[in-house]
């Protein structure tokens, strides 16, 4: 069997937001981050224009609602990062595990964007479709694979295209045990780490191509407005189509 060339894409336009939901703030050390360089190095040397940025050094106040400033909060700096993540093709949530879950940054950012996710685009389908999801993950203790499931649940649920193998991440020995830049923890040099980070940053970059190229996600059969308005592409009367 042989192994297939094919020529290189080209994915020059496309856009990419990384939210590291560490829980430190800048400028202290993050071990997610050293993960995240990884990835968006790749998508970096394939065109792909980069913005990212930690959840935890913004004023991001809880709720569920597009802006919290409306329901009792004086400030929330939400609004402004959701046009961030908005301007991208492509998300991906980063960020730790603690005691075998995410952290609890993440699941205030998958709040926040379930928040928006009831606004329709300009086809009448949801908001995030079109979009691109995927996450990367770290940590020195087991909860990889549940952590991924949770985000990746979440972000497919609100609208957003999950490619084949969406997430990647490192995890040491069960801990207690170094970190992913501590000397000596062998993470920057994990191959299966490596090669999951590098396929996962592909097939973002696939998918997202794929979409642009059809002029966004298809809009037959998933517009509310339409189904608001009485239309059910599934119903034989072509009143109802």
């Amino acid at each position: 069997m042989t192994t297939s060339v094919t020529e290189r894409p080209d994915f020059t336009g496309l856009r990419a937001t990384y939210v590291n939901c560490t829980l430190n703030r800048s400028p202290e050390r993050s071990h997610t981050q050293g993960v995240i360089d990884r990835s968006v190095a790749i998508m970096e040397a394939n065109g792909v224009s980069v913005d990212q940025f930690r959840a935890v050094d913004h004023d991001i106040a809880t709720g569920v609602r597009p802006d919290m400033t409306e329901h009792g909060w004086e400030i929330d700096a939400w609004p402004a990062l959701l046009e961030r993540i908005l301007a991208a093709d492509i998300l991906v949530i980063a960020g730790p595990i603690w005691l075998g879950d995410n952290s609890s940054v993440t699941r205030r950012v998958i709040e926040r964007l379930y928040g928006y996710s009831g606004v329709l685009n300009d086809q009448g389908q949801y908001a995030y479709y079109g979009r691109v999801g995927g996450t990367l993950l770290t940590g020195n203790e087991d909860g990889l694979k549940h952590c991924a499931m949770s985000i990746l649940f979440s972000l497919q649920h609100i609208g957003f295209t999950i490619p084949p193998q969406a997430d990647a991440g490192w995890v040491g020995e069960v801990g207690p045990g170094p970190s992913y830049l501590d000397e000596g923890s062998g993470g920057p040099e994990n191959d299966f780490a490596n090669r999951n980070i590098s396929f996962m940053a592909h097939n973002l970059m696939h998918t997202a191509s794929m979409i642009r190229r059809a002029g966004g996600f298809p809009a037959y059969g998933n517009q509310r407005a339409a189904w608001d308005a009485g239309c059910r592409p599934e119903n034989a009367n072509p009143e109802h189509r």
